[in-house]
């Protein structure tokens, strides 16, 4: 694979569609087709030509493996990377609700003990809620 730039990342879209199409191992009408179906979705120049990313490379890489390797249809793969994707949210959501429960959790430690609290007032009271007389509006 060659070089990023150092500006580039791993989803920056940087490769023009003939070199995605060699590292991936494909025919540049094969990812035309991809992005048509919605297998991968490369980033788009001012001109309007596709640059796909490293990470796009990997998914069309893993499409090939998929569907050559294991016989999965383009259907099933596309289905595949949604799920994939809808995964990586969700670990990611759960990543943050743990992040915030362990800083709830830290801050319940800290907070004063019970006995140095002002007790709060119970009651068991029960209040019973009955409409009053209707007025017609006319």
């Amino acid at each position: 694979m060659p070089a990023l730039p150092t500006w580039a990342d791993e989803d920056t879209p940087v490769f023009v569609i003939s070199v995605a199409a060699q590292i991936a191992g494909m025919h540049a009408q094969t990812l035309r087709s991809y992005d048509r179906i919605g297998l991968v979705s490369p980033g788009r120049a001012s001109g309007g030509g596709r640059r796909y990313s490293v990470r796009d490379i990997a998914v069309l890489r893993e499409v090939q493996r998929l569907s050559q390797e294991d016989g999965v249809n383009l259907a099933g793969i596309k289905r595949i990377i949604e799920l994939e994707r809808e995964v990586g949210a969700l670990t990611d959501r759960l990543a943050e609700v743990t992040e915030e429960l362990a800083r709830w959790r830290t801050a319940a430690e800290q907070a004063p003990s019970r006995g140095d609290r002002l007790p709060a007032r119970r009651t068991q009271s029960v209040v019973v809620w009955q409409p009053g007389p209707r007025h017609r509006h006319e």
